[in-house]
């Protein structure tokens, strides 16, 4: 089990959101380059790297921090979501050294653009699904839709997609633990890679997920909790190696 560090970009700060509302928000570092290089000094072997201003204005507005962290650190892999709606876009990140783009609304709204993205960047492409109750919610999680969660990814595993990052959009941000159950019902249901992402607090809750790892989910997001110290990364990451190797 892979724990990666959240970094979520908002006018070029690193900040966290509670509930993807983005007039609710922490902000821990003008420089989120800085913080890239003190997970990777934690133990971190990738990063989650968000555009939240580009999430809203469906095109890129912090690419430039997000290339700077690429550059510093070539080979680390490095995921990112947030206003990525074409070719040109995924292209561009690619082109800078990030490893995985993650389509969100996008994917809800043109799942053809999926499928042309799976083509055209095979391996490289991943879809994040943020619901709650089961159904899928997009543009900034201020809209939730008649989607069914599962039916969804098993339409992007035939794409091609590499993995589906879910949200329980109800846990993000406010330090609640996980949803386990959803989490795991998800992997089960499908056969490609789930990587967890929304409301862990601290060892237990990795210790939870370890504990369903089998089902398929290979890594889990981890935001606030390691900002403000509910959960030690390092302490996170050791623990997840001995139960997976276990």
């Amino acid at each position: 089990m892979l724990l990666i560090p959240a970094i979520d970009l908002k006018d070029g700060r690193c900040v966290r959101l509670r509930q993807g509302r983005m007039d609710d928000e922490t902000i821990f570092s003008d420089d989120p380059v800085d913080v890239a290089g003190r997970w990777v000094e934690a133990g971190a072997r990738r990063l989650h790297l968000v555009d939240l201003n580009g999430a809203f204005a469906g095109e890129p507005v912090n690419g430039e921090v997000i290339q700077a962290i690429a550059k510093r650190y070539p080979d680390l892999p490095i995921q990112v979501g947030g206003g990525i709606r074409d070719e040109a876009t995924i292209q561009a990140y690619l082109d800078v050294g990030v490893t995985y783009v993650i389509i969100g609304t996008q994917a809800v709204k043109e799942p053809e653009f999926v499928a042309r993205a799976c083509k055209a960047f095979p391996g490289h492409v991943m879809v994040g699904l943020d619901a709650k109750d089961g159904k899928v919610a997009i543009n900034g999680w201020a809209e939730i839709t008649e989607h069914n969660v599962v039916d969804m990814a098993k339409q992007f595993e035939q794409d091609g997609v590499e993995a589906i990052v879910y949200t329980d959009i109800g846990r993000d941000g406010m330090l609640t633990g996980p949803n386990v159950e959803a989490t795991q019902a998800l992997a089960e249901a499908i056969n490609i890679p789930v990587v967890a992402s929304g409301g862990i607090t601290n060892i237990d809750d990795i210790r939870a997920l370890c504990g369903v790892e089998s089902s398929g989910i290979n890594s889990a997001i981890t935001g606030r909790a390691i900002y403000e110290g509910t959960l030690d990364f390092a302490e996170g990451q050791n623990l997840a190696d001995k139960l997976s190797n276990g």
